[in-house]
């Protein structure tokens, strides 16, 4: 189905139309999700985006360049680590509910299940789209080495490695149909042994 992104700047007659990147990047981030990079072909996108390759190129360079604000976009919206690691916020508290928000929006769209940076980075090798993606997912475990270092310098590596592992497996067991109480469960367990860590 495809969606309107264009839409008059000004009321009036012979007033420019102008693109919305933003909507565009929606509707990329629910294609990339539900089909992967590589399922996602160019024509499919622009059908989808409503307009022709040429303005697809104008806007963003390419698929490539596209899928990494894709990926931009969807670290910034789901799951907003800055949401979650604030200053001053006790670090089991704030991991257990970054596991729980994992959790919840893992398994919330049964056509798009799981993290869609952590299955891109599981892609293709060296492909382009992996690099990307494992970019995109090591820089947020940065953020939460760094987050768990201002307390806990000692165990921060652990803890990050432990956490990140956890939102990995609970993502590929929701691509492979685990519902959300389930990953809830695993998600809590997960949240004890982080609390036990940092006492």
């Amino acid at each position: 189905m495809t969606t309107t992104l264009i839409a008059d700047t000004k009321p009036g007659r012979g007033r420019p139309r102008a693109f919305d990147p933003e909507a565009a990047l929606d509707v990329g981030q629910r294609l990339f999700h539900a089909a992967g990079y590589d399922g996602v072909g160019l024509s499919a996108l622009t059908v989808a985006l409503g307009i022709k390759p040429p303005s697809f190129y104008m806007a963003f360079g390419s698929k490539a360049a596209f899928f990494e604000r894709v990926l931009e976009r969807y670290a910034r919206t789901e799951i907003a680590l800055a949401d979650v690691l604030q200053a001053g916020r006790p670090p089991a508290e704030a991991l257990a509910d970054l596991l729980e928000r994992a959790a919840r929006t893992y398994a919330r769209d049964p056509e798009r299940p799981g993290c869609l940076v952590l299955e891109a980075a599981r892609g293709n090798g060296e492909s382009e789209s992996a690099v990307m993606a494992r970019r995109t997912a090591e820089g947020r475990r940065a953020q939460v080495r760094v987050f768990v270092a201002a307390t806990h310098p000692e165990v921060a590596d652990v803890v990050t490695d432990f956490i990140s592992t956890v939102m990995s497996g609970m993502s590929a067991s929701a691509r492979e149909g685990m519902g959300e109480s389930r990953l809830l469960g695993v998600s809590r367990v997960a949240a004890e042994s982080v609390g036990i860590l940092l006492r």
